[in-house]
């Protein structure tokens, strides 16, 4: 009988494969097993019986063996052995299949080449070892975030194969099959930190083109937020001509580039405070009397200067937003937000 079922995969293989091959041989045993056991097994034994056969092929060929249904004869029992070794061999076919698609599939993933379907995640294209490792450690601090990282073919496995969260696909970062492998139509953010600033450009235009779902040109489509790690901020109105959507941040602030990516827009905040001449900027004076809480500081400032206090500094320490009840003493220096520098005797 072994060399029976041997002879039959031998024989099967080349008309038969993948899945259908180790069931063909389930289904092929089980017919005629049923069959050569009602022939030798007297009338008398129900263990061929429509309702009965099937639940006993089963146990059997998976070598369980409860014995509530058995042959009674020799030729019996032949069959028996017959319908265990061909179950034996039909499982380990069908489980050495399953292995095989499982490593299978876990290689494709580790190698960047597998099909992705996600949707609202954070796409970060462009890998720089060290620097991407920290960034994806900010990107993925909250729990419920999904990533895929890409990376050019340089990168030829996962380069962060122990993070459950991040995903890995990698090509040509300006295809747009790679791009839809990394869902990016779907995504709601993407985050292109590429080599140069040429590479990111090239990078954006592809990014724009694959993320509006039409296919046309302009930005009201573009729903995607995309923000593009730049070197020289002085080229950021080449990427406007992208997308007016594109968000360009200071490459050398990764930093601020997480902060973007988890409350869009605040890099535009950051640089208006930080700019010369802007709608508001940041200064600092010492207060020249007692404050009961820094709750009166703030709506002292607010309702006389419309100003915003961000900090106060003692000779201790420097506290951002303090609770409102906290004591600010004179002398307290206070980090304000205002359209022009206040005169610390007007206050």
């Amino acid at each position: 009988m072994p060399l029976f079922i041997a002879r039959l995969r031998l024989l099967m293989r080349p008309l038969v494969t993948g899945w259908a091959l180790p069931l063909t041989i389930a289904l092929f045993v089980f017919a005629t097993s049923w069959l050569a056991m009602w022939l030798v097994e007297p009338s008398t034994n129900e263990i061929t019986k429509p309702q009965n056969y099937p639940w006993y092929f089963v146990v059997t060929a998976a070598t369980v063996g409860y014995g509530d249904f058995f042959p009674t004869s020799a030729a019996g029992h032949v069959v028996g052995a017959y319908v265990i070794v061909g179950g034996i061999v039909a499982l380990t076919m069908l489980f050495t299949h399953l292995v095989d698609k499982l490593s299978r599939a876990k290689g494709q993933r580790m190698r960047g080449l597998a099909e992705l379907e996600l949707t609202d995640h954070i796409v970060l294209l462009g890998y720089t070892e060290g620097r991407t490792e920290r960034l994806v450690a900010e990107l993925i601090a909250e729990p419920t975030v999904q990533l895929v990282l890409c990376a050019w073919d340089n990168v030829h496995e996962h380069p962060m194969p122990n993070e459950q969260r991040v995903m890995f696909v990698r090509g040509d970062l300006t295809d747009f099959a790679v791009l839809s492998r990394a869902c990016v139509p779907s995504a709601a953010i993407v985050l292109i930190d590429g080599r140069d600033d040429n590479e990111s450009l090239a990078i954006s235009v592809a990014v724009a083109h694959a993320s509006r779902p039409s296919g046309r040109r302009g930005a009201a489509e573009n729903r995607t937020h995309l923000i593009v790690a730049l070197r020289d901020m002085s080229r950021t109105s080449q990427f406007q001509y992208v997308s007016s959507r594109v968000q360009c941040v200071q490459w050398h602030v990764p930093n601020l580039l997480v902060e973007e990516a988890h409350d869009p827009g605040i890099s535009q905040v950051y640089t208006e405070l930080m700019t010369s001449g802007g709608s508001g900027n940041t200064y600092s004076f010492q207060l020249p009397r007692d404050y009961a809480g820094f709750g009166d500081v703030q709506t002292d400032l607010g309702r006389r200067f419309s100003a915003i206090a961000l900090a106060v500094r003692t000779d201790a320490e420097l506290v951002v937003s303090p609770p409102w009840d906290t004591p600010v003493p004179a002398g307290t220096t206070i980090y304000y937000v205002a359209a022009n520098r206040l005169d610390p005797a007007a206050i």
